[in-house]
């Protein structure tokens, strides 16, 4: 190389950095010789276009014999128009293609590297959009179609042809002999026993850990540790099991106050779409007994001043998406439904109890009222898109933001409380190590909002309903289905975006996407066909906030860690000795046949609690009523949640690094507690009537002299 021909080349440099400067063109784009420090990282594009997303770049240059000339010219051409913004690596390697974007216009410039060193002016490319759509179309044609099997989908089949269609995918109606991507179920995870590979929409034990009873025990426990952040739940009461001290505590409340006269809703444990769920006003009035068998439900306090449109009491039907359990993201759908009453409402009174148009909100109910409105619109019927609920109270002034928000927060944390026995069900069918599937599921969240516009719940639905059309009577006695346009917006869109999110072809976002709020949404359609998404990540993109609540999570991996079996769900006496052993538990004050007695007292009296449950032995929820104990004993000075912090803290550090179920780098316990413990119990609705004790107590004698305060757990139904 000629002394010349070095020199031509640094001038060539300087001239195009020289006019960059003048004319706004970014000079940190690296060229051929350049240090390697000014050039962009892929990663951290420098665009700031944001009608658009920094594509591959290519640079210019023109010919040895004009050195710098052609650079000038088409540097001031491209400053002329806006600012040129660029990235990506290995950027003089010969051949090279680069694309500038001009910022402000919706075009890019290419140019290619030739052997000699320099670069050619390729041609000015079309719109950025059209670009784009163009690959997206070569893209999705070289890609072979996601395979969905449907052939145990029941009700959601149409909505879910509908949304196959519009992505294009291919549908296995009967089924496949070879392995489909996708399997939809249409009731749970065992639709289908024999899968495994691919992905199922249902998660094993989610029928069972949504259940009434089963919920509520999960959301007690939070309430036990969290009672502030855990208020949007009904006080409950477990049938036939806390019959007595529901009964006690009523009487307790009438004998101080007669003037206080609690209604109460009692729902079965299996129940859904509103059957066998009825309002009373006194412990007398319950129906404890089907035949010669007790019945197994809730009982629970009745929201009396709810928030009222048009005078009618309504819920809101909300659409989450867990999308995997390691690591735990959670999706909410941006739109939902409201399902309104039929009669206008009154506050129960012992005339009005009968009601159920007035009082229960389930379409299943009020659809077979006459007064039942089925609409076109969005925005009148007796079923609402919840949008159009919300724009109603946004123009009289209601901070829709802060509603939002407190409904996400519901929503967080609801699955957080129920996630722990998840992982319990999900190891059980699908033990590490072992061939099976990857789950998700969509669940149905019945919220109420209360005057005061604080959201309760009051109910998690595994299967909720994806029906697309109504039943509808054209002549007497004579029904069909006929379309509903409601129901088809808000459910074909949740289930379409699902099934986008869960595209095997995708990548999956890394922990460092997750810290974007723009990119954790971010969900590039690759034709440029379908509306953005209609599903909005809450979790893990605010974990920061709610990270600090998933100690029964930590719990949970302690019990499944002792376990041993693989596909057992119940811990034996030999597993519980050893978890003490392990820990160093034990001692002096605490010998093995102290927790031998303990071991058996909790194990029987759950087994009594749960007396469908086919294995032997100790539940995790016995588990964590164990631990809890475990905790009071120990560290005697703290309030609870310190109590279990610590005993958590203690048994890790025994454990080592891999006792959680997931690395719990984010769950340090000093850090996770961001306000002093209260032990002063919330204010409840009616103070008297406080909730049943959610610690149950062993019948050792060391066990009884151990025994904790039972709190009250804050409902906060006043306006």
């Amino acid at each position: 190389m000629s002394d010349q021909y070095v020199k031509v080349q640094v001038e060539q440099m300087k001239s195009f950095g020289e006019d960059a400067e003048k004319e706004g063109v970014d000079t940190e784009e690296q060229v051929p010789g350049s240090s390697p420090s000014a050039s962009v990282s892929p990663d951290h594009p420098t665009s700031t276009d944001a009608s658009s997303t920094s594509l591959p770049c290519k640079q210019t240059g023109k010919s040895r014999s004009k050195p710098g000339r052609e650079d000038k010219r088409h540097t001031s051409d491209v400053a002329s128009q806006g600012s040129v913004v660029s990235s990506e690596k290995n950027l003089n390697r010969l051949g090279y293609e680069r694309t500038l974007q001009v910022k402000g216009t919706g075009k890019i410039l290419q140019r290619k590297s030739e052997p000699n060193g320099n670069y050619v002016t390729i041609h000015t490319s079309k719109n950025i959009e059209e670009m784009r759509r163009e690959e997206g179309f070569k893209l999705a044609k070289k890609r072979r179609p996601v395979t969905v099997d449907t052939s145990k989908a029941k009700t959601s089949l149409e909505a879910l042809k509908i949304s196959i269609k519009q992505l294009k995918w291919k549908e296995f109606p009967l089924g496949r002999r070879t392995a489909c991507d996708i399997y939809w179920h249409g009731v749970s995870f065992h639709d289908n026993e024999n899968i495994v590979s691919g992905q199922v929409n249902k998660f094993p034990g989610m029928i069972e850990m949504l259940r009434k009873i089963n919920l509520s025990r999960a959301v007690r426990t939070m309430q036990e540790l969290f009672p502030e952040e855990y208020d949007f739940y009904p006080r409950s009461w477990i049938l036939p099991e806390e019959y007595q001290q529901f009964t006690t505590q009523i009487h307790m409340v009438k004998e101080k106050d007669a003037t206080v006269n609690p209604t109460f809703i009692v729902k079965p444990d299996g129940g859904s779409q509103g059957d066998g769920i009825y309002l009373i006003r006194d412990p007398s009035d319950l129906k404890l007994m089907t035949g010669s068998q007790a019945k197994q439900g809730v009982v629970q306090e009745y929201i009396q001043k709810p928030l009222l449109i048009d005078k009618l009491k309504f819920d809101i039907r909300l659409y989450v998406l867990i999308k995997s359990l390691e690591p735990l993201e959670i999706y909410i759908a941006k739109e939902g439904l409201t399902r309104f009453c039929t009669e206008l409402y009154q506050e129960p009174s012992q005339k009005n109890l009968s009601h159920v148009f007035m009082h229960l909100t389930n379409y299943s109910l009020n659809v077979h009222s006459g007064n039942f409105v089925h609409s076109d619109s969005q925005s009148t019927g007796s079923k609402r898109t919840l949008s159009s609920v919300l724009y109603r109270l946004a123009a009289k002034g209601v901070d829709i933001k802060r509603v939002w928000s407190d409904i996400i927060a519901l929503v967080i944390k609801t699955v957080i409380a129920v996630v722990p026995e998840l992982r319990v069900y999900y190891q059980a069918d699908i033990p590490p190590g072992k061939p099976g599937p990857t789950c998700f599921q969509i669940l149905g969240f019945d919220i109420l909002l209360m005057k005061n516009l604080k959201p309760v719940l009051l109910e998690v639905n595994s299967n909720p309903s994806m029906r697309i059309e109504h039943e509808q009577e054209v002549a007497p006695g004579v029904f069909e289905y006929v379309p509903s346009p409601v129901d088809e917006e808000v459910k074909v869109g949740v289930i379409r975006d699902t099934l986008r999110l869960m595209d095997p072809g995708h990548k999956k976002p890394t922990p460092l996407d997750w810290l974007s709020a723009e990119k954790c949404n971010h969900h590039q359609d690759e034709t440029g066909t379908l509306p953005s998404l209609c599903l909005k990540q809450v979790y893990p993109k605010y974990s920061k906030q709610f990270n600090y609540l998933r100690l029964v999570e930590r719990i949970a991996a302690l019990f499944i860690r002792f376990l041993g079996v693989k596909g057992n769900m119940r811990l034996g006496p030999t597993a519980f000795r050893t978890f003490i052993r392990t820990c160093k538990l034990s001692g002096s004050n605490f010998t093995m046949a102290s927790v031998d007695i303990l071991y058996i007292d909790i194990t029987r009296r759950w087994s009594g609690a749960t007396p469908d449950s086919r294995e032997a032995g100790m539940g995790l929820q016995a588990f964590v009523e164990a631990f809890f104990y475990l905790a009071a004993r120990r560290f005697k000075s703290l309030a609870l949640r310190e109590q279990v912090v610590s005993l958590l803290e203690l048994c890790e550090s025994q454990l080592g690094p891999q006792s959680g179920v997931e690395e719990r780098r984010s769950l340090s316990c000093s850090r996770a507690l961001p306000r002093t413990v209260k032990t002063q119990a919330p204010c409840l609705a009616n103070p008297q009537l406080s909730s049943p004790a959610p610690l149950r107590r062993a019948a050792s004698q060391d066990y009884r002299h151990q025994r904790f305060k039972p709190r009250s757990l804050r409902a906060n139904v006043e306006n």
